[in-house]
């Protein structure tokens, strides 16, 4: 880690071959009664004479002399770096850190010694410049361990850090350099600073404990000391981004006068992620009703209509109304601002992409934000990926197939190592552009505040944790993407220019779930009848609902003349596994079978295996009902911002009638045959039959749950019991079935979805708000 290689670098950079002389040959046993003696007696010169002695005792290499007894040094710490002499308490600090670093024994000694740690840690605020300085070197020694991070947060120390290095920097301007290490990795370059700096020090330190805190720990950082810490923070980020990406890369042998951390690019973006997690960022006004009248134009009748008829039914166009209010006519203006602000768009989109950073993806059911953050520590804060944040593309006229510019890329490196997009990279997509390539940009809730701000109303608007916003720039006379279909709804808001649009009017696959394989060329006829043909211009939102192929092209020119380039959002609505209406009904399930006494039977007998079987055999006939009924497959609005409010609404009777409709369904076409045979197959294949509802183990609520965590070679012996018994079981089976169906409660699953609901939104909530702190120090 940082930590240990920071360290590593001190030491062996503080390490001194001195002059022996007749002091130094006196052994510690000696040493140490005199040192008691002189701090006791306040005797200066003998006390300085000591604590150098042990100085070098801990300075030595190994073996070269015998190290002193470090409790008896422990206990007399507090008082010796609370001394009146300034070079006594800058000794002790120097003698606790290299104790620390002598072996792992004695770091841990040293970081459990509370007394130590708190009067190391009152000395960084109000201390003169070289004690603070002694200090925080010793600080930074005992982060060498995992321990010893552990002890130093639980001591408080970062808010002290923190605090002491908004009073000692009075200017945000700290230079810095950037240097090759040993890893390859764009992001793990180094940062290089002025030496023998208290600032410096300070701020490595802090960046050190703030990326080892835990969720709790963080939260406890004062809010207005985070914010101001990271002022500071993404004032180097800027810097650093900027160096990394023109490739201002010092080699080994340069930089000599500098101080070269082992604080890297990515630790410095995973400290601005970590401080900016809880984080609110957006205005409390902003909320689903006034995107719903902003963007839709929707009054109450008109979102009723459209969810009644058109939501994942049909195509549907708002155009922009003449009459409309300023507000809603503009409602893009900041974000077109932002865009346009550093000279005339698109013709300054080399240096917007720049300015941009990676959106690592998180895997829909990631709800631990610090376990996303370690896994792509080494990437995190790199430029843009090709094909994964960025897309350059347009469809050849003739075969009506997709061409990347990249292309010479993708025949080299695979999808799982997408290329880094570096300076000359970047000034090609402008090149691109000129060509007629569409530059296609993903994840702008994550880059710009205003994308945020509509995504996180929308996906509200919906009952969905979060939606995504992908940007399409498509020069004059150009066809971006190919015919394709989409796995989620989109609402296409048309921001600049206008553009023609093709929509087939069957789809090819009803309501496709996330991530599933498209067959593009499945069920598509040519004629122009089967198709529908809709005009965009600025304003204009057109609906696409999940599975209806589509495609789009430019003008060659405006009404007016003008360039005739399209600038256009999609917004999507994704829906996870757990919102689709076949995840509300297994939420059902699992809530139900929580409340029965299943603990009277023992989970190792027959009768309890049976039980337990049969409730996960339901599990998987619901699934087979999923595939088979795209009703199961739409999105569930249970979580829906305006049922918060009003559960008597159109709305809640709505979503009510969904699920009865559902589990009468349940009841009247369970196959117990067909759901046994999927499990068995599932298990000669050596596959999990119940990975699909492995997200059902967020619900665990301070109870015993059904056990969906169950290793394949459990399920292949309670799957062994079950078949023979497999006539008890299937009257076990239609005795779970007959009483799930008419004992379960729309209104007793609504508390534990919504809790479900809450924890992916929090963690997507917490995802975007990281990201956005990566984007805003360029005023994005």
């Amino acid at each position: 880690m940082e930590a240990e290689e920071e360290v590593k670098r001190k030491k062996y950079g503080r390490s001194r071959k001195r002059k022996k002389s007749s002091s130094d040959s006196e052994p510690n046993t000696t040493i140490l009664p005199l040192l008691m003696a002189a701090t006791y007696k306040q005797s200066l010169p003998l006390l300085k004479k000591c604590l150098y002695k042990f100085h070098r005792s801990f300075l030595s290499q190994p073996q070269e002399e015998e190290a002193p007894p470090l409790a008896v040094i422990l206990s007399l710490c507090p008082l010796l770096l609370n001394y009146e002499s300034p070079e006594i308490a800058s000794l002790t600090a120097e003698i606790v850190g290299a104790a620390s670093l002598m072996s792992f024994h004695m770091n841990q000694q040293v970081v459990s010694d509370s007394p130590t740690l708190k009067a190391l840690i009152s000395l960084i605020p109000t201390s003169p410049n070289s004690v603070s300085t002694a200090a925080c070197n010793a600080l930074l020694d005992l982060c060498s361990s995992s321990l010893g991070r552990h002890r130093l947060l639980h001591c408080s120390a970062l808010e002290t850090l923190m605090f002491a290095f908004l009073q000692v920097q009075s200017s945000s301007s700290i230079p810095i350099s950037l240097h090759a290490g040993d890893d390859v990795n764009t992001a793990s370059l180094k940062l290089g600073f002025q030496k023998d700096k208290l600032s410096v020090l300070l701020l490595i330190t802090a960046i050190i404990l703030i990326n080892a805190c835990n969720i709790e720990q963080l939260g406890k950082i004062p809010s207005r000391l985070a914010e101001c810490f990271s002022v500071f923070l993404k004032e180097l980020w800027c810097k650093a981004h900027k160096q990394m990406i023109n490739g201002n890369i010092l080699g080994p042998s340069q930089g000599m006068n500098l101080y070269i951390s082992s604080i890297t690019i990515n630790s410095l973006a995973e400290s601005i992620f970590r401080l900016s997690i809880n984080v609110d960022q957006f205005p409390a006004s902003m909320h689903g009703e006034m995107v719903k009248r902003r963007i839709f134009c929707f009054g109450e009748d008109d979102f009723k209509h459209f969810i009644l008829s058109q939501w994942e039914v049909l195509p549907f166009v708002i155009r922009k109304s003449s009459s409309a209010s300023l507000e809603v006519n503009e409602f893009f203006t900041s974000f077109m601002q932002s865009l346009c602000c550093k000279g005339k768009f698109p013709s300054d989109l080399p240096s917007i992409l720049q300015s941009l950073t990676s959106c690592l993806p998180i895997a829909s059911d990631e709800l631990d934000i610090l376990n996303f953050l370690k896994q792509v520590r080494k990437k995190l804060g790199c430029p843009l990926m090709n094909e994964q944040d960025i897309r350059v593309v347009r469809t050849d006229n003739q075969s009506k197939k997709e061409v990347r510019f990249f292309q010479e890329d993708l025949n080299s490196c695979s999808f799982n190592a997408p290329k880094i997009l570096c300076v000359d990279d970047i000034l090609k997509c402008q090149e691109a552009y000129n060509k007629g390539y569409t530059i296609a940009l993903r994840g702008m809730e994550f880059r710009f505040e205003r994308v945020a701000i509509i995504a996180d109303a929308l996906a509200s608007i919906f009952g969905q944790p979060s939606a995504g916003a992908n940007m399409y720039l498509t020069p004059p006379n150009s066809q971006g993407l190919a015919r394709h279909y989409d796995d989620h709804c989109v609402f296409v808001c048309q921001i600049f220019g206008s553009k023609q649009w093709k929509i087939y009017s069957q789809p090819t696959v009803q309501l496709p779930r996330l991530y599933d394989p498209c067959n593009i060329n499945e069920g598509i006829g040519n004629s122009r009848a089967e198709c529908y043909h809709f005009l965009l211009n600025e304003g204009d939102v057109m609906y696409i609902p999940r599975g209806f192929p589509h495609e789009a092209f430019s003008h060659n020119c405006r009404p007016d003349g003008s360039a005739g380039y399209s600038l256009h959002l999609t917004l999507a609505i994704e829906v996870e596994p757990p919102f689709e209406w076949e995840g509300f009904v297994h939420v059902a399930l699992f809530c139900w079978y929580s409340t029965q006494n299943q603990h009277s039977l023992s989970s190792k007998s027959v009768s309890g295996i049976l039980n337990v079987m049969s409730v996960k055999l339901l599990h998987v006939v619901i699934g087979l009902l999923g595939d088979s009924d795209p009703t199961f497959r739409k999105a569930c609005l249970v979580a829906a911002a305006s049922l918060q409010s009003d559960t008597n609404s159109w709305l809640d009777v709505h979503q009510k009638t969904i699920f009865s409709n559902l589990i009468e369904k349940i009841s009247r076409e369970s196959r117990f045959a067909e759901a046994l045979k999927s499990v068995e197959v599932a298990v000669q294949r050596n596959e999990d039959p119940f990975q699909r509802i492995k997200w059902l183990r967020f619900l665990n609520q301070d109870r015993e749950p059904v056990d969906w965590d169950v290793p394949l070679t459990g399920v292949q012996d309670l799957l062994s019991t079950y078949v023979k018994h497999k006539k008890m079981a299937e009257a076990v089976f239609m005795q779970v079935k007959y009483k799930f169906c008419s004992e379960v409660s729309y209104a007793d699953v609504i508390g534990n979805y919504k809790i479900l609901h809450e924890k992916y939104k929090k963690a997507r909530k917490q995802y975007m708000n990281g990201m956005l702190s990566l984007h805003q120090v360029s005023g994005l």
